[in-house]
């Protein structure tokens, strides 16, 4: 078994408001040096995805826009 960054293990995470109850969203943390960490609620130890802030404001703008339906 791996053993999570520590970084990602104090790592306070949101679900969106948006999501329903059966499990299946995102969760999103902001850590200390400005980075996204990004996993699947269903899978809380699999990976996480790690992503810029750039990268984070071109994907949730992209959703805004309807760029991913």
């Amino acid at each position: 078994m791996r053993t999570p960054h520590p970084r990602l293990t104090r790592a306070t995470r949101r679900t969106s408001t948006y999501s329903g109850p059966s499990g299946e969203c995102v969760q999103i943390a902001e850590l200390a040096d400005g980075v996204w960490a990004v996993r699947d609620s269903k899978n809380p130890t699999g990976p996480t995805l790690i992503v810029t802030p750039t990268q984070w404001t071109t994907f949730t703008t992209g959703i805004r826009n309807g760029k991913f339906v």
